[in-house]
């Protein structure tokens, strides 16, 4: 099993040191940006910093990279829906996370191999106006033995709500970069 999952995520889509080093040194990282191409070299340098300063980094959607970098594990969104995530090999200490908008995709998610499952949207985000709400997202999470993350919609006015939810942690990322937080 893993020594440390942490129990608070961020999404970056660009490498900032001085946005990360703002950051509690327990928050794990996924560096996602699906807009533009993968720059190897910006991973590259995000992992030595992550590594340098004592903090876990994951990538979106791209095992082979992400095992190949030697990162401490993969991000794979609900839309990617290959269960032929198992057949890699990956090392004692990868964590495989995964995001979920209902009961299907947390089985999906299940059977792809997922350690951690991430069940969004808890709340209203700009993206999203379907959200969950704490009595659905607490039926969802219940529905997987597996640890859960809330996402989506988090902020400073409803965090405290995350305390009746069934939850592992939490993660977003207009929390921790718009309001300036530590």
């Amino acid at each position: 099993m893993h020594k440390k999952i942490p129990n608070i995520f961020t999404f970056i889509s660009t490498f900032k040191k001085e946005e990360i080093l703002n950051l509690n040194k327990n928050i794990g990282i996924i560096f996602r940006n699906y807009q533009n191409k993968l720059n190897i070299n910006e991973i590259l340098k995000l992992k030595q910093f992550c590594r340098s300063d004592n903090r876990k980094v994951y990538l979106a959607n791209n095992i082979k990279l992400a095992i190949s970098l030697s990162l401490d594990g993969i991000y794979i969104p609900a839309f990617n829906k290959n269960i032929l995530l198992k057949k890699f090999r990956t090392r004692k200490n990868f964590l495989i996370l995964g995001s979920a908008h209902n009961a299907q995709e947390i089985h999906e998610k299940e059977k792809q191999g997922i350690e951690v499952i991430f069940l969004s949207p808890l709340f209203k985000t700009k993206k999203y106006k379907d959200k969950l709400g704490i009595t659905k997202f607490n039926i969802l999470s219940r529905l997987t033995k597996k640890k859960v993350i809330a996402l989506g919609g988090i902020n400073k006015k409803n965090i405290n709500m995350l305390k009746i939810a069934n939850a592992y942690g939490f993660s977003g990322i207009s929390f921790f970069f718009n309001n300036n937080q530590k």
